[in-house]
């Protein structure tokens, strides 16, 4: 099966999202770009994660010609088409319609640097303008507030992560789901104090080597 792994892996995320309540249903999806291969695997139009299998997620062309699959590839393609061509950095994305992100983009703001797990994402995350999903429109708004960002809101809809594996934007979407419901519940008691943006560099810096472990030959 081509692209078994990429397939395979995009199951097991989509589960953890549904288990981690980061999304319900169909909603949302997930994509692995093979740069080696020149191929992405997406996951497939309306099917309920519990249910879906390797096989039934497509695989494209990055010009969204399909080389693989029964099924319609997520209606969401369209964006995630112009993010691996904007961004050579970005390997996996993932879209969900987690509660409290959501909610944010709902308020029609970006999320600011509350909590310093933000530096997951940059300095902030940054909103999408609403455009219908599915469309140009939506692509356009995201690639126009991307930037070098690894995550961004979209105006009453969700958020995107993204990262150089799937798994790296699962846990930046559960991240920042953290930080989405701190900014909130602090909202409901006052004014939050918002870390400043050489706090947050030195964060963003240190994020660079944090987990990685130094292994030394015995």
């Amino acid at each position: 099966m081509i692209l078994q792994i990429e397939r395979e892996k995009i199951v097991e995320i989509g589960i953890r999202m549904i288990n981690a309540r980061l999304t319900t249903g169909t909603g949302g999806n997930l994509s692995i770009f093979n740069r080696k291969e020149n191929l992405i695997a997406i996951k497939p139009s309306g099917v309920p994660y519990q249910s879906m299998r390797a096989e039934d997620v497509v695989v494209l062309r990055p010009d969204g010609e399909k080389v693989d699959g029964v099924l319609k590839p997520s209606s969401e393609t369209k964006f995630h088409l112009a993010i691996y061509q904007a961004r050579q950095d970005v390997d996996a994305i993932l879209h969900s319609h987690q509660v409290y992100a959501t909610t944010i983009a709902c308020m029609g703001i970006e999320l600011p640097a509350v909590h310093y797990l933000l530096a997951f994402s940059g300095d902030k995350v940054p909103l999408a303008p609403y455009a219908t999903f599915g469309t140009q429109e939506l692509s356009d708004n995201i690639l126009s507030v991307l930037g070098n960002y690894k995550a961004c809101l979209l105006e009453n809809h969700g958020l995107i992560t993204m990262g150089a594996s799937l798994d790296e934007a699962f846990d930046i979407a559960e991240s920042l789901e953290l930080v989405a419901q701190i900014y909130i519940q602090a909202k409901s008691i006052g004014e939050p104090k918002i870390l400043n943006s050489e706090q947050m560099n030195v964060v963003i810096e240190r994020f660079k080597t944090y987990g990685k472990q130094d292994v030394k030959e015995k």
